[in-house]
């Protein structure tokens, strides 16, 4: 089957899209209930966006690309192994740590310990491994969570290649002796592996294993050059993160000069309207070469010319100009104090002429001149923030735009041309989330990150990445949006039994000879791609989870255009108590709605009071479905964890050295 899976995937793909197409183009022509718009359009809405999601997967099939084996690794390279921390249990950590001490290929070992806990440095020591925590230049800078904390190491460090684990995840000794050899390639900037949970049941109540994920999905998107960071268990090339850093600096400081020259802009058009309000051409003049050097300031730095270069030029035009002025203003100046003739003026004990409140007065009445703005502009240049002061270091590698690091920093590696890596083989293992609460969280930080990066860096209008990189990232992205069509599926069977509003003009024989093969072609795409693993978890998650993923859209927007921060939520590495049943609140307000109707829909199809009793029939099998997938929160709500005994599949012991 794996050698045949791709020639499949593609075939089933060219038959569902061309299905989906001609399913569409009927709905939209032939069978919207336009009387009931208000569930007729959205429900046509949210099948668009399934046909949109469903065509980004079978995309990143169409490259689906199995790596047999690993090159051998790279002799003599320096390697640091960075274990990423914060206040989680000091045991969990130190496995973690005795594991990655274990790594066969020689490296040095960092815990970068970011909750500052004695604990953990105690542990460091015992254990015989560097504690990086931050020092005094982040106090009072903005932390960037698990980015910054990444971004200070990287200043500590010096290995040439860099292995990045999460403080629960416990390393194969293989894992660098498995990864190293593609770094051959002086163009691979990371190789990334799966990330496997070892305290998930088989059943994964909660859903935390992603074996779609980790297996196809990210073998369609290495096809692609497109596999991309996940935070952990991933070999980093340091060179291609130091120039990361370097070239988002330059654009910070390119951008931060752009927002400048255009506030001088703003300043110098009011200034003008004053100006031509006084009828003074002087005064006109001089603003006439500040427009000049704003506009001249603007096209190098289009060119290409340093910032240095920029703001010299732009600095030299402005005292220019303000020179013109101030001679100006002199000789008005004398004007205006002759015209008002003697004032009350006093000197003070040390010498200091005194002008008292009716001097004053007189003086606030002259309407000065435009002089100011381009002062305003000269103290704009000169603040402007070269060496980052806001940040605790000026160069940030590692992204800083979102609460999730990992995939803004791998597309801009791709925008760079760097090439990535998916290495297809289980060198380590973590823990899940052991109970609703805490995996919800984890969820939603997940959904919310990858909405910020499409928000503030649309990989469709990021330069330099190539079609399919643009669509591999976007099809991640933008099946967290899933949310709405959810509430949509859910809500048109519910509308239909309890009320009898109908979102289509008939279930027909002609709807169901469009509908059923696209379905059967896009649910046989899936069989095609996930053989053999357990894709059905993910798929129920997908959909019962619309309260998380609508909120991860509404709050990540409020975000990027609001300015209301996210915070950095760590995934809590033991059990919470409780069974958390607000916070599926929603869910359980949708299993009594569609229980309910179909209950009302049955009684009215069984005592003949149903209009069409085959529409009955098909939403009460829609309402089922919807059923069958809500369960899922049922059973993590019941689901009490896995047991104090569980470790991690690996030979290392945990006892100390």
């Amino acid at each position: 089957m794996p050698a045949l899976r791709r020639p499949l995937a593609r075939i089933t793909f060219v038959a569902a899209t061309a299905l989906a197409v001609n399913y569409l183009t009927w709905r939209i022509l032939f069978s919207i209930n336009w009387p009931d718009w208000y569930i007729a359009v959205p429900l046509l809405l949210a099948e668009i966006y399934s046909f949109v999601d469903s065509a980004l997967f079978g995309l990143t099939m169409w490259r689906m690309r199995v790596r047999k084996g690993s090159p051998a690794p790279l002799p003599g390279v320096t390697v640091d192994v960075l274990v990423t921390c914060y206040d989680e249990p000091v045991a969990v950590v130190r496995r973690t740590v005795r594991h990655a001490r274990a790594i066969r290929h020689p490296h040095r070992t960092y815990l970068l310990d970011d909750g500052a806990s004695p604990g953990i440095e105690r542990m460091a020591r015992e254990e015989g491994v560097v504690n990086l925590a931050r020092g005094a230049d982040w106090r009072d800078k903005p932390r960037h969570a698990k980015a910054g904390n990444l971004n200070n190491a990287l200043f500590e460090t010096t290995g040439e290649f860099l292995l990045i684990l999460d403080a629960d995840q416990v390393a194969d000794p293989r894992i660098l002796d498995r990864t190293l050899g593609y770094f051959a390639d002086p163009e691979v900037a990371l190789v990334q592996t799966p990330q496997r949970f070892y305290n998930v049941p088989k059943a994964d109540p909660l859903g935390s294993q992603a074996p779609l994920f980790y297996g196809p999905i990210q073998r369609g998107k290495d096809g692609w050059n497109a596999a991309f960071f996940c935070g952990s268990n991933a070999v980093l090339r340091r060179e291609a993160l130091m120039r990361l850093g370097v070239v988002g600096y330059v654009h910070d400081v390119r951008d931060a000069t752009g927002r400048m020259l255009r506030t001088s802009g703003r300043m110098l058009r009011a200034a003008r309207r004053r100006a031509r309000a006084m009828d003074d051409s002087t005064v006109l003049d001089a603003l006439e070469v500040v427009d000049g050097a704003v506009r001249r300031a603007r096209g190098e730095l289009r060119a290409g010319l340093t910032i240095h270069e920029v703001t010299t030029h732009f600095q030299s035009q402005l005292v220019h100009a303000s020179r013109r002025l101030v001679r100006r203003d002199l000789r008005a100046i004398h004007r205006d104090l002759a015209s008002l003739g003697p004032l009350p003026l006093e000197v003070d004990r040390e010498g200091g002429i005194v002008i008292d409140e009716r001097g004053l007065e007189l003086l606030a009445r002259r309407d000065w001149s435009p002089l100011a703005a381009i002062e305003g502009m000269r103290a704009l240049v000169t603040a402007l923030d070269v060496d980052r002061a806001g940040e605790a270091i000026p160069v940030m590698p590692v992204a800083t735009i979102s609460v999730t690091e990992d995939m803004a920093t791998a597309m801009r590696l791709h925008a760079q041309g760097w090439r990535s890596v998916y290495h297809d083989e289980i060198l380590a293992h973590g823990l899940a989330p052991e109970d609703l609460g805490s995996s919800l969280k984890q969820k939603l930080r997940w959904a919310q990150g990858s909405l910020q990066v499409l928000l503030r860096e649309n990989p469709l209008a990021m330069p330099a990445l190539s079609a399919g990189q643009r669509l591999m990232y976007l099809g991640t992205m933008l099946s967290y949006l899933q949310g709405f069509s959810a509430v949509v599926y859910m809500a048109a069977p519910a509308l239909y039994l309890l009320f009898g509003i109908v979102p289509v003009r008939a279930y027909s024989t002609d709807f169901f000879w469009h509908l059923l093969p696209y379905l059967l072609a896009s649910h046989l795409l899936l069989a095609v791609v996930g053989w053999g693993l357990p894709t059905w978890r993910g798929q129920q998650y997908s959909l019962a989870l619309f309260p998380l993923w609508i909120q991860a859209t509404v709050t990540s927007a409020a975000d990027v255009f609001f300015g209301r921060r996210l915070s950095f939520t760590v995934t809590p590495k033991t059990r919470r108590a409780g069974r958390h049943v607000s916070l599926v609140a929603p869910q359980l307000a949708m299993i009594a709605v569609l229980g309910l109707a179909m209950v009302i829909g049955l009684f009215r199809l069984l005592t003949g009071q149903a209009a069409d009793g085959l529409g009955t029939l098909v939403n009460v099998v829609w309402a089922s479905y919807d059923l069958l997938i809500l369960s899922v929160v049922i059973e993590a709500l019941l689901y009490r964890g896995p047991g104090e005994n569980v470790r991690p599949p690996l030979v290392v012991s945990d006892r100390p050295a």
